[in-house]
């Protein structure tokens, strides 16, 4: 079984993002990148599958410029056989990203595609549903568990009251959560040898002519600050304050 993981350059989760002066986007110059989180769950989650004898190769795929190739490298020095890189020098959104990775999977045939569940510089959460749509494949949304038998996938997904069970026929769209697992530490020596490995360059053009963006951004600003907290002595002038203060009728 061939597996496709999509996954996606990043600020790294643990930097404290500044907005630009001007409030026209987010300042990353000189900020260290890394891979999505989720999609570092994708990933390992394709190895483990590939270690029970499940899947036979992992491919992974990123859209972006050159500089995309850093996380690609992270997912070959964890396991991953190939990496594609779908090179555009213009901001791809969600829709444009689900096009183009439609696409690919009509090119490579994998019976099963891999994506984190959000990209937690956006936290928009729609490739991997919008790529089950296009495609017209099953898709099982927020995975915390995944188990492959006899061309099935059974996954138990996260809902707002819990858990939920979907068996999906292969080929199928996964997204995964952070409780999926948890990502295996990736050792020097397997980072130093996946510079050495080639990574497949692809035009976005020549796997879409409709990849633009149908959103623009308009203005960034920092969320406004919290007022000061203050101390009561007492539940009745707690009560008080709620009524005289914020208005709420108790």
């Amino acid at each position: 079984m061939k597996i496709l993981v999509a996954v996606k350059r990043v600020v790294d989760y643990n930097v404290k993002v500044r907005v630009k002066a001007d409030g026209s986007d987010v300042d990353i110059q000189g900020v260290k990148m890394s891979i999505n989180p989720f999609d570092e769950n994708a990933i390992e989650e394709a190895i483990r599958l590939k270690e029970k004898g499940i899947a036979t190769e992992i491919i992974a795929v990123s859209i972006g410029s050159a500089a995309h190739q850093d996380v690609l490298r992270h997912a070959l020095a964890m396991g991953a056989d190939r990496a594609v890189l779908i090179e555009s020098e213009h901001e791809v959104h969600p829709l444009g990203v689900a096009k183009l990775l439609k696409a690919l999977v009509e090119k490579e045939q994998p019976q099963l595609i891999l994506l984190g569940k959000q990209a937690v510089d956006d936290d928009a959460g729609q490739t991997g549903q919008m790529l089950g749509a296009l495609l017209d494949y099953p898709q099982g949304t927020f995975a915390s568990a995944v188990e492959i038998n006899d061309h099935q996938a059974t996954v138990t997904r996260e809902v707002d009251g819990g858990t939920e069970t979907l068996t999906l026929q292969l080929p199928a769209v996964i997204t995964a959560d952070l409780r999926l697992n948890a990502p295996r530490f990736v050792k020097l020596p397997n980072l130093m040898m996946a510079k050495k490995k080639p990574i497949e360059t692809l035009a976005a053009a020549t796997l879409s002519d409709d990849f633009q963006p149908r959103l623009r951004l308009l203005n960034v600003a920092e969320p406004p600050a919290r007022k000061a907290g203050i101390k009561v002595n007492s539940v009745s002038e707690l009560l008080e304050k709620l009524r005289t203060e914020e208005g709420i009728t108790i």
